[in-house]
């Protein structure tokens, strides 16, 4: 069993004031890691809220926050598409709080990543879902700019992968034009599967339900086949668009 603040007291009280210092030190390290109940470094971490404690989506709502701040302040689109990426993982009330507070410490882009990506550089499948997920992220506002396409190649080459292999998976996750508000509007209908004088909560359930269905990194830890993510990717963009005309055209949020 490991206290956190013990060691760390230690060593500030000898830095003060040698030996005696580093005594009194333990024991006001001791005493605090026992009123804070801290057994474990990953405990403190956690408690200082650095790190979710679902730690398989630390490294990726870590990236995403990166990117949100890369271009400069960080735009309501931004938040927007982190939620969807909480959304489209099924994280329940906690594990998004635990999210939002890794997306916001990634924002600081105070920590290194380089040895984090490495190591998932033989995990094929991850690595493409994560590069997927950052670059739908970098084009939440609408365009990707040379700061997020620098950082999104350079996290690639730390993955394993060629400035080519990235630039691809950014094509394909690429937002489709808008729809012409002629022709666009009963097609989004009829792809959300709803009608013109649906409220919109009945709007945005079928939305999230079609969207939950077609996520690729939903069928991507189920194992679908290459042709089949590609497929599930296109739909997903269909139905971000169909979702934003619909939502623009009823004047809700």
């Amino acid at each position: 069993m490991v206290r956190p603040f013990a060691p760390l007291g230690a060593l500030a009280g000898l830095l003060v004031s040698g030996l005696p210092g580093g005594v009194v030190g333990v024991l006001l390290g001791l005493a605090l890691d026992r009123r804070l109940k801290l057994r474990s470094w990953r405990q403190l971490v956690e408690r200082l809220g650095l790190r979710p404690a679902e730690g398989d989506h630390e490294l990726l709502f870590h990236l995403l926050g990166r990117l949100a701040r890369r271009e400069g302040p960080v735009q309501e689109a931004h938040l927007r598409q982190a939620c969807r990426e909480m959304g489209a993982l099924g994280l329940d009330a906690r594990a998004r709080q635990a999210a939002s507070r890794i997306f916001a410490h990634g924002m600081l882009g105070i920590d290194g990543l380089r040895r984090s990506l490495q190591r998932l550089s033989g995990q094929a499948e991850r690595v493409e879902q994560l590069l997927r997920a950052c670059w739908r992220m970098a084009w939440a506002d609408g365009r990707v700019g040379p700061a997020e396409r620098e950082l999104l190649l350079l996290w690639g080459r730390w993955l394993g992968r060629s400035n080519a292999q990235v630039e691809a998976l950014g094509h394909d996750c690429a937002p489709l034009p808008a729809p012409s508000e002629a022709d666009g509007y009963p097609r989004a209908l009829r792809l959300l599967g709803i009608r013109p004088d649906s409220d919109p909560a009945a709007i945005k359930h079928a939305y999230r339900r079609l969207l939950s269905r077609h996520h690729p990194d939903k069928l991507g830890r189920a194992g679908a086949s290459p042709a089949r993510l590609r497929a599930a990717t296109a739909r997903t963009r269909e139905l971000h668009e169909a979702y934003r005309l619909v939502r623009d055209r009823h004047g809700f949020r």
